[in-house]
């Protein structure tokens, strides 16, 4: 029998805001492209594609531990600009992004609800709870800086061949 409580303990839920000082469109093209985050995301490791809608990746912020997932693709609208994926493997649950225009630039708004299926911080849920919270939260700053450094970059000079 699964007590409410105990099994609280392996839910989590998230929410970062990144302003971006770049236009809506461009900051959701870069967010839909998830096979190039590990290019400007330190924390994702790996990112393999399976098909035209899911992938696998390789998690790891500064706990010595890799998160493996499935992400497989529930939105893709450009109109809206919301990405969102289901995920399965050591977290399991969802995940969104939703772009929108915030005065000169850009909101990308990431929301999570996770459960934790990875058995060692199944085990160290309690005391462990607030340590993974400032894992999510640095991996997070990380991935916010990593976004900006790559929407402020210059265009990259076409190949000559």
């Amino acid at each position: 029998m699964t007590r409410p409580w105990a099994a609280a303990l392996h839910r989590y839920r998230f929410r970062s805001d990144w302003h971006m000082a770049a236009a809506p469109d461009a900051v959701y093209e870069l967010l839909a492209r998830a096979e190039e985050y590990p290019r400007w995301w330190p924390q994702v490791r790996e990112v393999h594609p399976l098909d035209e809608r899911g992938g696998t990746a390789r998690l790891r912020s500064f706990l010595p531990y890799d998160l493996v997932i499935t992400a497989r693709e529930r939105r893709h609208d450009p109109v809206a600009r919301v990405l969102e994926i289901e995920m399965s493997g050591d977290l399991c649950g969802w995940a969104r992004w939703t772009v929108t225009a915030r005065g000169a630039g850009s909101r990308a708004r990431f929301d999570q609800e996770v459960r934790v299926a990875k058995p060692l911080m199944r085990r160290l849920a309690i005391p462990g709870r607030p340590v993974f919270r400032a894992n999510h939260a640095w991996m997070m700053r990380c991935g916010r800086r990593g976004l900006r450094a790559l929407l402020a970059a210059p265009p990259a000079a076409p190949e000559r061949g």
